[in-house]
């Protein structure tokens, strides 16, 4: 007699139909996720298509701007304002606004404060967030506390006017670089990324006799420098798009910095005046200042965010995660 198997015996009592099913291979690699699965043609051709759009979304608009701040006077009326196709290519606009005077004096305001203001900003914070990452500091956990209190909480603007003016500040560059030096998310991102270094490292070092700064310095700022430059960046481009503290405290108009000079260009619906004698006679359009003055602004931040873009991704999630 023939023994039947258990399992196909069990499967005869319960009335199962069809082949056994395999057994479990212990050594067979889990199912992976649906995201983890390799995409298909058709995925990989919706992504691109999706990416080559948004890239069109971003380089479009950008490309009107250059184009039509490098367009004659008679190429911007015959397209009506914006021109989307190269014709008349001229570089007047920009000569105008190198040549001197207001514009040129604002871009030189808003590279001294973006150059002063981001080095005092990366030193306190970088000096702060050390502090905070050492667990036996003096007091950083009230420290640390009201700090993120001031993520949530703020005093508001009028206070915040009425401290500055109280300070003598009003009419002066320090009052575009204080009320905004420290930004409490940056400390928080350094702090996260200073507690993941090697505590081994450190205590090494202070058995050789280094003291903090000596470790800040020689040990745990060139293990950070991913994170350090991508807080810079957002520093430098903070001080240098920011317009709202110099609207509010300076009323001086050679003081301005570029932004604020470009918003008055902007608003203006006729030709800039004092822009040099090619505006005053009507050879050059006040779009196309306007448009130049765009490139101009934009232009520091176009040409250092790639060199600072291979450290983001690893500055920034690694400060997040080991927070």
């Amino acid at each position: 007699m023939t023994a039947v198997p258990e399992a196909t015996a069990r499967r005869e009592a319960t009335g199962a139909s069809g082949p056994p099913a395999p057994r479990p291979r212990p050594w067979a690699a889990p199912p992976r996720p649906v995201w983890e699965e390799k995409p298909s043609r058709a995925g990989l051709a919706g992504k691109s298509l999706v990416l080559l759009l948004a890239c069109l979304g971003i380089l479009f608009p950008l490309w009107i701007v250059v184009v039509t701040s490098l367009s004659s006077r008679r190429s911007i009326d015959e397209a009506g304002g914006l021109v989307m196709i190269p014709k008349d290519i001229t570089f007047v606009a920009y000569q105008e606004l190198l040549s001197g005077g207001q514009v040129t004096r604002a871009a030189l305001v808003s590279i001294g404060i973006t150059l002063v203001g981001t080095l005092f900003s990366m030193a306190v914070s970088v000096l702060c967030a050390y502090g905070l990452s050492r667990s036996g500091s003096l007091g950083h956990r009230w420290i640390l506390m009201v700090l993120l209190a001031t993520m949530f909480f703020s005093a508001g603007l009028i206070p915040t006017y009425l401290l500055v003016q109280s300070l003598g500040l009003t009419d002066s560059y320090l009052a575009l670089i204080l009320p905004s030096a420290i930004s409490v998310f940056n400390i928080l991102v350094l702090r996260g990324f200073f507690m993941g270094i090697s505590q081994e490292l450190i205590d090494s070092a202070r058995i050789d006799g280094a003291g903090d700064l000596r470790i800040l310095w020689q040990i745990v700022l060139p293990l950070s420098r991913a994170v350090v430059a991508v807080i810079t960046l957002f520093y430098a481009v903070g001080y240098w798009s920011a317009w709202f503290n110099a609207s509010l405290y300076l009323n001086d108009q050679d003081m301005l910095p570029l932004q604020n000079v470009m918003i008055q260009l902007v608003q203006k619906q006729e030709a800039p005046v004092g822009l040099g004698q090619a505006i005053k006679t009507g050879e050059l359009s006040g779009l196309a200042v306007q448009m130049a003055v765009m490139v101009m602004a934009l232009l520091p931040v176009a040409v250092l965010s790639p060199f600072v873009q291979r450290h983001f991704k690893k500055g920034m999630l690694t400060g997040a995660v080991k927070g």
